[in-house]
């Protein structure tokens, strides 16, 4: 088949989270299975274009946002070693910018990002007509992709070129919807009647660009089994769109997220001093003692050191972790926490650093790098999370032999297995209630068991032994598009 990938970021060029990640492996693994793939993302001016040298396509065009047309060039980068090609949407105003989405200045999000993928949406089909590439399948990711499939049944439904073309969604994380002022649905150059009442993009006096993408694609999914119930179960799991995705329901599945091994493997990871694997794990306590020392935390052997790698904020359970601080510095631990996020978490785990300077380092910033060796020198792995769409770092710490300790939510649930101390079987330590006593009780679960070194290493290679990887994810997103097309 032939697989248009349309997203907001992906890996290597530009990323911010697990989306790109996901856009950056996902393409690789469906091109090995035999499809051509394309991938579209915008071209941002943070881009490395030494490292990945864009050829601009000989050709221009103008985009329509309301009354205004607007200038678009298209960048390519062909990868020799996967044969694939990534296009890139240009436009300087709209996307040469430090950052992705919000504003570094103010920290909230860049007042025209409607705009800015409004004009990428429109941008990619576009391209495809030019070049004269037309896919059996577009697979768009959640909302800054989610136009695609509105443009396709309504402005382009006439157009012969785009005849036939199927449309997936994939959901990451449902609380992003790209929701903006009525008056900013002109922008769109769409029909008036699709803002009114009950219409596609009305939402609760608003325009909401992913309830309209919903709408009008074929297939839906997101990314765990767990996650594509839990939307459909509740408002606050649904986020206001509970109600859309039910009337869908036949077309919404989960496909859980893969992990590019090439990327996340202890044996094969070129940013560790000392690599390892699950037959020989004295990389993995050399990791420990390095990093140790570079934050400038006492080395000791017996207790555990807890990393967390993640945004600072309420989704990500950090609200329940404020709540129990104190109990959990009161026990036998260290932690190691890298991220960003609200000012009011910066300021928690700044001064429980200074409050507990031998158990606690912090790094307040995004650093592949240093994430990668987190997860490599960590014995417990803390993912306290509200709700969770999929999770990719718990996927990655089992490889690692970083035990884990979940809440049993969205991909969480469906990727960890809780420790069994009768059996032994289990590869983490998994609890249920959205409560600080049972985070509480887990972490403790986890140093205690730490202390029986040979259970605790049972439980480690249970965890690196688990396979999550993207050739599996992979099958089952291109049995989804061949079942799409052929039916």
């Amino acid at each position: 088949m032939k697989i248009l990938v349309a997203a907001s970021e992906s890996a290597p060029f530009a990323k911010t989270g697990g989306l790109g990640d996901v856009v950056g492996a996902l393409p690789k693994a469906l091109a090995k299975l035999g499809h051509e793939v394309k991938t579209f993302i915008p071209r941002y001016g943070s881009i490395d274009e030494n490292a990945f040298p864009l050829e601009t396509l000989d050709w221009s065009a103008e985009i329509p946002i309301h009354q205004r047309r607007l200038p678009m060039s298209v960048g390519v980068f062909k990868d020799k070693k996967s044969k694939l090609e990534s296009y890139f949407i240009a436009n300087e105003a709209f996307f040469d910018r430090r950052e992705l989405y919000r504003d570094s200045k103010t920290g909230a999000d860049y007042a025209d990002n409607d705009e800015r993928f409004i004009f990428f949406n429109r941008g990619v089909l576009k391209t495809i007509k030019e070049i004269g590439f037309k896919p059996d399948v577009i697979h768009v990711h959640d909302w800054q992709a989610g136009l695609i499939p509105v443009y396709l049944k309504t402005n382009h439904a006439q157009d012969s070129f785009f005849e036939g073309i199927k449309t997936v969604l994939t959901i990451h994380n449902l609380a992003y919807q790209g929701v903006f002022t009525r008056d900013r649905f002109r922008k769109l150059n769409l029909p008036d009647n699709l803002v009114d009442a009950l219409g596609p993009f009305e939402f609760y006096g608003k325009v909401n660009f992913l309830k309209a993408a919903i709408t009008y694609t074929d297939k839906i999914t997101t990314v765990s089994p767990r996650y594509a119930m839990e939307i459909q179960s509740s408002q606050e799991l649904g986020c206001g769109l509970d109600g859309v995705l039910r009337d869908r329901s036949s077309d919404v599945s989960g496909i859980l997220n893969g992990v590019d091994y090439t990327v996340w493997s202890p044996s094969r990871d070129k940013t560790l001093p000392y690599p390892y694997h699950v037959n020989n794990l004295s990389g993995k306590r050399m990791n420990k003692v390095e990093l140790l020392g570079e934050a400038k935390l006492p080395i000791r052997e017996k207790t555990p050191l807890i990393g967390i790698i993640s945004r600072l904020v309420d989704q990500k359970g950090f609200d329940l972790i404020a709540q129990v601080a104190d109990k959990l510095f009161e026990m036998n631990i260290q932690m190691v926490l890298l991220g960003t996020g609200e000012q009011k978490y910066h300021q928690l785990f700044k001064n429980l650093e200074r409050k507990h300077p031998e158990k606690l380092r912090v790094y307040l910033m995004f650093d592949d790098t240093l994430a990668h060796r987190i997860e490599a020198a960590a014995d417990i792995f803390l993912m306290p999370s509200r709700f969770e769409p999929c999770g990719l770092n718990q996927m990655y710490s089992l490889k690692y032999g970083t035990v884990p300790i979940v809440r049993e939510v969205g991909g969480l649930a469906d990727t960890v297995v809780d420790y069994n101390s009768d059996s032994g079987e289990g590869t983490g330590f998994v609890y249920k209630p959205y409560t600080p006593e049972a985070l509480l009780t887990a972490v403790q679960r986890a140093v205690e068991l730490f202390a029986k070194r040979r259970s605790w290493t049972k439980l480690m290679k249970a965890g690196m032994r688990q396979n999550f990887s993207w050739e599996k994810s992979a099958q089952k997103y291109s049995n989804l598009f061949e079942q799409l097309v052929s039916g």
